[in-house]
Formats: structure tokens, sequence, C-alpha cells
């Protein structure tokens, strides 16, 4: 039985596979390692330098994009069963995530990195549908403020924890 939502089925019965999706996450993965190549590679006592983190994430991306591209060509993405009920796509979520992805762009250099993540980190909550902002900032900022003093700590320093006190 071979079920159509908005036009986009295969003759399989499946929805068409989104291969363009495991492109852009390969391009995404490309940019991460292009700015990997511009970060000094300088290392400290563990033997890591901050690049070391942006280019793990650039390749991962790049092999996860690759898998996903490859998938989408064999028809292995599975469709949602029919009792569970897809998402429409919603253009002001994906644009709120977006803005939660570049806000540390604009960002972190006046207001740091705990404070940029704090803010991106609760723009990509509400994109997902959170409500309480309160909350997501308070965990945005445990969570940033933690991960600033853990490389704090290792060494490899994310600039001032708050640029414009100093």
């Amino acid at each position: 039985m071979s079920s159509m939502k908005n036009g986009s089925a295969t003759a399989g019965g499946g929805r068409r596979a989104a291969w363009w999706l495991g492109l852009a996450i390969l391009v995404m993965g490309a940019v991460w390692l292009n700015g990997a190549r511009s970060i000094a590679s300088t290392t400290n006592y563990v033997g890591l330098g901050p690049s070391a983190i942006v280019l793990a994430v650039g390749l991962g991306l790049v092999l996860l994009g690759f898998l996903l591209i490859v998938q989408a060509l064999k028809g292995q993405l599975a469709p949602p069963s029919e009792d569970e009920e897809e998402a429409p796509f919603s253009r002001p979520a994906f644009l709120m995530a977006l803005a939660g992805v570049g806000v540390p762009l604009l960002t972190i250099r006046w207001l740091g990195f705990p404070f940029s993540a704090m803010l991106a980190f609760t723009l990509v909550t509400h994109a997902f549908g959170s409500r309480r902002t309160l909350l997501d900032l308070g965990i945005g900022a445990l969570i940033a403020s933690l991960a600033w003093l853990g490389f704090s700590r290792l060494g490899i320093s994310l600039g001032p924890f708050f640029p414009l006190l100093g």
C-alpha cells in the first residue's frame, strides 16, 4: 500500500529520501573543518590544542553527513509508521534554531562564551517547543559555565568569562 504525503512518495511506498539533508550536514562539517584550520594549534599538558574539539566535531559532521547521504540514496531511511504523526515543518522554529546557532558568532567577543552559549541554548530549546525561558536560561548558564570552567582547568582559554566587566 503506497501512501502519498505532500506528493513526495516513492515507488516503494516510503517518503522520498532527503539526501539533501545529508549533503547539508556534510557541508556544515566542511565549514567546521575549515574553521579549525584557523585556530592556533598550540598544545598544553594534555596534548590537545584549542582546535581539537572543532576538528572532532567537523570530522563527525562530515562522517554523519556522508552516511546519511548513503542511507538516503539506498532508501534505508525509515519513514514514520502509520501510527506516528510526522511533525510539520515550522519555519519559525527552524529560524529560531538557526538564530541559536548564529548567536555565538555575533556575541561571543563582547558577552563571552558562557553568556553566548546560554542564549544559544535557550533559543534552541524554544525552537524545540520549550516555553520555560527562565529555566532554559538557568540550565544554559549552568552547562556553559561548567564547560568554560572545565576548559579553563585544562589550560584551554575560551576567553574571559564576561568580557564587558574587564
